[in-house]
């Protein structure tokens, strides 16, 4: 009897400690559009996801997130949804998505779709209803009559809200005879989250994509969510103050030239956030399933993304993306940067969960164009051998950079809502190239004439393919130390503590059971050569320690042994040392 409660014992202490499929997890962002075209339209869908998703799962990834998939106008590509039940055609159909589904399963990747909650596509029934005054749909987004000039008699905005894409955030409706809120695009109403109705209504969107089998959600513009409610006195919203320093921002219609206290950030946005975990939640209960998981995108205070994890009685998002580093970190930025943003993290976030780091995305330039290509390696050793989970965007395993394109070639509307001279610090389309898979037409990406965005020019030699066959390449490198951090313990705790040495980032990472083998990170951030003693940064350093992996141009083979002692640690260079 006490031998059978003592294995009892054991196995519910080995259950806690188990990790959960998510926990310390890596994730891929796949940009479908760019990723694979299977068809040859030009343009990618999910059977070219599915056929190169045992690629993905080769990369050691435990996640992938698509980017938007369902039915749309494609106005912003896909973060204007007009049908939240159905796939949009170009990307494939219903089917297709439950194929892609069971065959990521099948390899043991977990698939997890983009929600976008904040706002419809103007094409969306429920907007049609809304317009037309529906009884049901009426309040579904937010519409006002706006208010009137007292010195031209006009009509005009209720207030000088501004969209993220320039200009007036209010829209005109002639059959409505009101105005309506977008905070994106003109054709991307936004919707009102203080009608109850509209909240069972997302929830429901929830449900149906878990009942078909998807993993997870990340949820798009959460700080946009809600907005201050009208002011009773003036019958109107309340405007938004101008920065205080104008020359950081002098465009009196971009977003940036404003403050945004009464459209962004808004408490209530949070306990969304709060609510759509408890969906999920419960759904894993009832289905008796694996956990289902939220990633939340939020350009917000530190103070928000740490509550976005919960309050202490309600969970919130799995992994509110930390942005810290992605918005402050570039070319320019030193070794004591880096630790300071490593640091804010750990040392802040609640008990219980997972850090998470992001360097690239969908929405920024390229990670190697905007810390320099000399450092690809590096940052991706970095993200790598963080504790807790890493988000990589395609192409970023293999060094991909900005693909510049012309005015004329411009797509994405917040670039083609600017104009010739200035479309370059908007546009989104260079980091939103497709996929160089190999040397063939088109980098192996489609076999059209011509594809929805070009190429760019020096694939045939720089491509997924060239590099695995290379001796030696960023794309190998990437699958080593991701390699490492699947296998070594030591990668699995959840505590980090960097220090610096001139402009070089050194951190250990150990084995918290103590069984196994300890790590030393050595990220030189800068363009001078640091000759270190590595005994002076590590605790277990012996007179040797062992290159398990480092940059392309360290010079040093993976598994070569160097003296401790007299280390130098070249510019720009990664490294990760085992110590013997």
């Amino acid at each position: 009897m006490w031998k059978f409660l003592s294995l009892c014992v054991v196995g519910l202490a080995l259950q806690a400690s188990a990790r959960d499929w998510w926990e310390n997890g890596n994730f891929y962002q796949v940009y479908p559009r760019s990723f694979r075209d299977s068809n040859g339209d030009g343009v990618g869908d999910l059977n070219g996801v599915a056929q190169k998703i045992e690629y993905l799962r080769d990369l050691g990834m435990d996640g992938v997130w698509l980017s938007p998939i369902m039915k749309s106008p494609m106005s912003d590509f896909g973060y204007d949804i007009s049908d939240y039940y159905q796939v949009q055609a170009e990307y494939g159909s219903l089917d297709d998505l439950l194929r892609l589904i069971e065959k990521a399963h099948s390899v043991g990747l977990k698939l997890i779709l983009d929600f976008v909650p904040n706002h419809t596509s103007d094409e969306h029934e429920w907007f049609q209803k809304s317009v037309a005054n529906d009884s049901y749909y009426r309040d579904f987004y937010v519409w006002h009559d706006g208010k009137i000039n007292s010195e031209t008699g006009e009509r005009e905005p209720p207030s000088n809200w501004l969209s993220q894409f320039k200009y007036s955030a209010w829209e005109w409706n002639d059959q409505r005879q009101q105005y309506y809120l977008h905070q994106f695009g003109v054709k991307q109403p936004d919707l009102n989250y203080r009608n109850p109705n509209v909240v069972a209504a997302m929830k429901d969107v929830l449900n149906f994509w878990m009942d078909h089998g998807i993993d997870g959600f990340r949820i798009d513009a959460v700080p946009f969510l809600f907005e201050s409610e009208i002011d009773p006195q003036t019958g109107t919203y309340p405007d938004e103050p101008v920065i205080s320093d104008t020359s950081v921002c002098p465009d009196p219609s971009d977003w940036c030239h404003l403050q945004h206290p009464h459209t962004n950030s808004l408490p209530e946005c949070i306990d969304m956030v709060y609510q759509w975990r408890q969906v999920i939640d419960i759904w894993k209960l009832e289905h008796n399933s694996t956990t289902k998981i939220l990633l939340t995108e939020a350009y917000t205070s530190f103070e928000n993304l740490m509550r976005m994890y919960g309050d202490g009685q309600r969970n919130g998002s799995h992994v509110p993306f930390n942005f810290e580093m992605l918005a402050s970190l570039n070319k320019d930025s030193t070794a004591e940067d880096y630790r300071y943003y490593v640091k804010h993290w750990v040392d802040n976030m609640p008990d219980d969960v997972y850090a998470n780091w992001v360097l690239g995305n969908h929405d920024n330039r390229r990670v190697a164009s905007r810390f320099g290509p000399q450092r690809k390696d590096l940052l991706n050793i970095f993200l790598q051998t963080l504790p807790g989970i890493s988000v990589t965007y395609n192409g970023d395993e293999y060094g991909a950079e900005d693909v510049e394109f012309s005015w004329e070639d411009t797509v994405d509307p917040q670039g083609c809502n600017a104009d010739p001279e200035t479309y370059q610090k908007y546009t989104r389309d260079p980091v939103r190239a497709p996929f160089r898979w190999d040397a063939t037409a088109n980098a192996g990406f489609s076999k059209a004439a011509k594809t929805w965005l070009p190429v760019g020019e020096g694939y045939e030699n720089n491509n997924v393919q060239a590099q695995l066959a290379a001796d030696n390449s960023h794309l190998k490198i990437f699958l080593a130390v991701n390699k490492l951090r699947r296998e070594e313990p030591a990668f699995s705790g959840k505590s980090v503590d960097p220090v610096v040495v001139d402009n070089v980032l050194l951190y250990e990472r150990n084995p918290p059971s103590g069984s196994g083998d300890s790590f030393l990170v050595v990220l030189n951030i800068g363009d001078v050569d640091v000759p270190l003693n590595l005994s002076q940064y590590a605790k277990k350093v012996g007179q040797q320690v062992e290159v398990s992996v480092s940059s392309l141009q360290s010079g040093i083979e993976p598994g070569q042994v160097v003296d401790s002692e007299n280390f130098v640690a070249k510019a720009y260079v990664g490294y990760v040392l085992r110590l013997i």
